[in-house]
C-alpha cells in the first residue's frame, strides 16, 4: 500500500513539474484515440485470454471463453489493487478452480502462462533494444535496459528450474522444516502441483503456440502508443512505437512491486519518448491515456470477479444448509 502511494505521488508530482493544463490538453488532442486504445488493449488481453487457454493439454483443457474472461479479472486486481503486478495471477487461478478446474491444474496453468508471459516479453525488449541500437541508439537508455536484460535471462532461468524436481525438493524440504513429524495434507497437493507443472511442460506444441500468441500480443500495445502520438500530431512510425512500448515494459518489469507500475511508467516514457522528440508534456499524455483501459476494461473485470465470489459463497451457505436440514 505504501508502495502503492509513493508510485501514485511520484505521478501526481511528473503531472504539476510539466504542467497540468499542458498535459491536460494533449490527452484532448489525442481525441477519438482513446476509444481506439480502449479497443486495442481489450484486443490484447482477450489474447492473452487465448495465450493461457493454448498451455493446457487436450485433456485438461477448459473452455476458451473462461481463460479469456478470467484474464480480464487478472488484468483488472492486476492494474487497480494494491497488488504488486501478480496478485490478480492468483485471483485468476482461484476462480478457474471455482468455475470447475481442479485446484492444482489452475495454479500450474497460471505460474507457468507467467513464465511465458515474462519470457515472451523479454524477447519483445531484445526487438526494442536491436531497433534502438540499429537507429543509432541512446547510451542513457541502451545501457540500463542491456543491463536489465542480462539480469532477466539468469532470473527467469531460476524461475523455471525451481519449477522442476529441485524445486520440488526444495519447496519440500522448507515444509519439513516446519512441519517436523507432522504429516500435512499441504504435502499432497505441492506435489500434485508440481506433477501438473511437468505436464504443461510435457506439452511443448501449446507452448510454443502460447509463447508465439503472447509475443504477437505485446506488438499490439505498440498500436496503442503509435496511435495516440499520431492523433497528437507527433510523426511516429510503427518500429518507433515498438521500441517506446517494449521498453517502457522493460521498465514496468523492473518496477514489478510498484501496483500497476505507478511513476516508473510515466517516468520511462518521458526519457523514451524524448528519443523521438517528443516533449514530456505529451509522454504524460500517452501515459494517462494508456491507463484509461485500465479503468475501463478494469471496473467490469473486479465486478465479475466480485460476483463469482459472491456467487460461491451464496451456494457454499446454501449447500450448507441443506446438509444441516438432511441430517436433522
Amino acid at each position: 500500500m505504501i508502495v502503492w502511494f509513493v508510485g501514485l505521488a511520484v505521478l501526481v508530482g511528473l503531472t504539476v513539474w510539466y504542467g497540468a493544463d499542458q498535459v491536460g490538453q494533449a490527452i484532448v488532442s489525442a481525441g477519438w484515440a482513446t476509444v481506439l486504445v480502449v479497443i486495442a488493449r481489450a484486443v490484447a488481453v482477450a489474447g492473452a485470454g487465448v495465450g493461457w487457454w493454448l498451455l493446457f493439454p487436450r485433456e485438461l483443457q477448459p473452455s476458451v471463453w473462461n481463460c479469456v474472461w478470467l484474464r480480464f479479472v487478472r488484468e483488472a486486481t492486476n492494474a487497480l489493487l494494491p497488488l504488486a503486478q501478480i496478485g490478480g495471477d492468483f485471483i485468476g487461478a482461484r476462480c478457474l478452480a471455482l468455475k470447475g478446474v481442479r485446484g492444482t491444474v489452475a495454479a500450474a496453468s497460471v505460474i507457468v502462462d507467467v513464465l511465458m508471459q515474462a519470457a515472451t516479453q523479454l524477447v519483445f525488449a531484445i526487438v526494442g533494444l536491436v531497433l534502438l541500437t540499429a537507429m543509432g541508439g541512446n547510451e542513457l537508455v541502451a545501457w540500463p535496459v542491456a543491463i536489465g536484460i542480462a539480469i532477466a535471462v539468469p532470473a527467469l532461468g531460476g524461475f523455471f528450474v525451481m519449477q522442476g524436481e529441485r524445486g520440488h525438493r526444495i519447496v519440500k524440504k522448507l515444509l519439513e522444516m516446519v512441519a517436523g513429524d507432522r504429516d500435512w495434507p499441504v504435502f499432497g497437493a505441492i506435489a500434485d502441483l508440481f506433477e501438473r507443472l511437468d505436464t504443461f511442460y510435457s506439452n511443448r506444441i501449446g507452448l510454443l503456440r502460447s509463447a508465439v500468441w503472447h509475443l504477437a500480443v505485446w506488438f499490439v500495445g505498440a498500436i496503442e502508443v503509435w496511435v495516440v502520438l499520431k492523433f497528437m500530431g507527433y510523426q511516429v512510425d510503427f518500429g518507433d512505437a515498438v521500441i517506446i512500448e517494449s521498453l517502457m515494459h522493460a521498465v514496468r518489469g523492473a518496477a514489478f512491486a510498484v501496483p500497476s507500475a505507478l511513476g516508473a511508467q510515466e517516468g520511462g516514457l518521458i526519457v523514451l519518448c524524448a528519443i523521438f522528440g517528443v516533449p514530456p508534456e505529451a509522454a504524460l499524455a500517452l501515459s494517462l491515456v494508456k491507463r484509461i483501459p485500465d479503468l475501463v476494461i478494469g471496473v467490469p473485470g473486479l465486478v465479475a470477479w466480485q460476483a463469482m465470489e459472491g456467487w460461491h459463497f451464496h451456494n457454499g451457505r446454501a449447500r450448507a444448509a441443506n446438509n444441516q436440514n438432511e441430517r436433522a
